[in-house]
């Protein structure tokens, strides 16, 4: 077999690889398939004689890719991306199985995806390739321009942005989190009497303009108004996730990954007293997130 016909065959022999790694560095299937194939023109032009470790060089093509488009899409934002509804992480394949699509998104972790997106690119590509995929930071650090020791930094830093801060005991945040687990169940099921029963009788909703458009109402008071308000959510609950919001548990609604919505929820005695329901890109971007183990 000539070189040309090998380097194929070993490129597509580790392309699910490759695109896993883009797929975690942009949060964009659409963005992931580009730089795969962005990779792939630069290494059919490259000479590999001298590669001793194929599946590593074609990582660190990749990450560099990606870290140039992470850089790019800082410099040149349109838009905030927080209230972007997302592609599909399945956009170069069928798009007929939405299912698949929001299970593909959740087997990363939508809240990850999410936090993931708040780190500067270097951040990102330390943290994705060290802890997410076990490259050493030996190699992780000709690809920043920094040093090993430096590229450790950046992962660490990633790392404690990832995992959040947190501003409760372990067992408030376990209560928490059972209290918001249900109050996401009984959305996602539809069921009123569940939603009544898990907010507090004099709960309040505060939502701001960006969250309820024109004419909407953005206070709501008592648990039956807000379990109907809540019923209205349910289409959108399979999106939605418990996260650290500011230290407590809280609800991130990432639609395939991008952050969309966020419930900073308070509760007392097993009860949600007080939600407030951000949509607003400049709140969403002052927000600590953090990802809950699951």
């Amino acid at each position: 077999m000539d070189e040309p016909a090998w380097l194929v065959d070993r490129f597509e022999e580790h392309r699910a690889h490759l695109r896993a790694v883009a797929y975690r560095m942009l949060g964009s299937a659409s963005e992931a398939d580009d730089a795969v194939q962005d990779s792939w023109l630069r290494i059919s032009r490259s000479d590999t004689s001298g590669v001793e470790n194929l599946a590593g060089w074609l990582t660190t093509v990749v990450a560099r890719v990606c870290l140039n488009r992470l850089r790019s899409r800082r410099l040149h934002v349109e838009e905030p991306r927080g209230v972007q509804l997302p592609d599909s992480p399945a956009s170069g394949e069928d798009q007929s199985d939405p299912e698949g699509e929001a299970l593909l998104a959740d087997s990363v972790g939508l809240a990850l995806l999410v936090v993931l997106d708040t780190l500067e690119p270097a951040e990102r590509l330390a943290f994705v390739l060290h802890d997410m995929f076990a490259v050493p930071f030996d190699e992780i650090a000709p690809i920043v321009d920094r040093s090993s020791a430096a590229a450790r930094q950046l992962a660490s830093r990633a790392r404690r942005r990832v995992q959040g801060a947190t501003s409760i005991p372990d067992g408030d945040r376990v209560r928490q989190r059972e209290v918001v687990d249900a109050f996401l169940a009984a959305s996602r099921d539809g069921d009123f009497d569940a939603l009544v029963a898990i907010l507090d009788p004099d709960v309040v909703i505060r939502a701001d303009r960006a969250a309820v458009g024109r004419g909407g109402s953005r206070e709501v008071h008592g648990a039956r108004a807000v379990a109907r308000g809540a019923l209205a959510f349910s289409a959108r609950a399979r999106f939605a996730q418990p996260a650290l919001v500011n230290g407590a548990v809280g609800v991130v609604v990432a639609p395939l990954g991008r952050l969309f919505v966020v419930l900073d929820l308070k509760e007392r005695d097993g009860k949600i007293t007080d939600i407030d329901v951000i949509a607003d890109p400049e709140r969403l971007r002052q927000l600590d997130l953090g990802v809950l183990d699951r």
